[in-house]
């Protein structure tokens, strides 16, 4: 089971092996966290993308993290909320899966989350939440993950979700 850590951090700082972007299905991300991480990894993200996209919902690809302190970029396309009846909860518990699986491929110790699906795409964040966190403990990834938080409402959907035999504490707390 992976170590597991809540966090509030800039995802586009954090010294990882790999961040999670909150990808489209054309890797080609412009606004909230996926923007954010192409702008700081910099024009060849941008050019390498342009040669992967596009992906179906809940698949993941990885490639160089190029300017940013994360080694690499995992691209997972997260599903637009649609009522819930779009198989969106499966399609968001395979990006969090599938992008374990890229990591464990590449020997990789640790991994940030940004909460996928939940900005422009509506996911509820509670759900997404509950999703992410038992989707993660399930996998047999062995090393560091990090559910990096920006907004206060991704907290609380993150304080429901989090299981009551793990201690609950948050890095960047002021």
């Amino acid at each position: 089971m992976p170590n597991l850590h809540l966090i509030v951090a800039d995802i586009t700082t954090l010294h990882v092996d790999a961040v999670v972007s909150a990808a489209n299905r054309t890797l080609l991300s412009a606004g909230g966290v996926g923007g954010a991480i192409h702008r700081a990894a910099g024009p060849k993200l941008r050019a390498l993308c342009e040669t992967l996209g596009p992906i179906e919902y809940g698949e993941c690809v990885m490639t160089p993290g190029f300017e940013l302190p994360a080694r690499f970029v995992i691209h997972a396309a997260g599903p637009v909320w649609r009522g819930g009846d779009w198989e969106e909860e499966a399609r968001l518990a395979s990006c969090y899966r599938r992008a374990l699986d890229l990591a464990t491929e590449a020997n990789l110790a640790s991994v940030a989350f940004p909460c996928i699906s939940t900005g422009a795409y509506a996911f509820p964040n509670e759900l997404a939440a509950c999703i992410a966190v038992e989707t993660v403990r399930a996998h047999p990834f062995a090393g560091d993950v990090k559910f990096v938080i920006a907004r206060e409402i991704d907290l609380k959907a993150y304080e429901a979700a989090w299981p009551t035999e793990l201690p609950f504490s948050v890095e960047g707390l002021d």
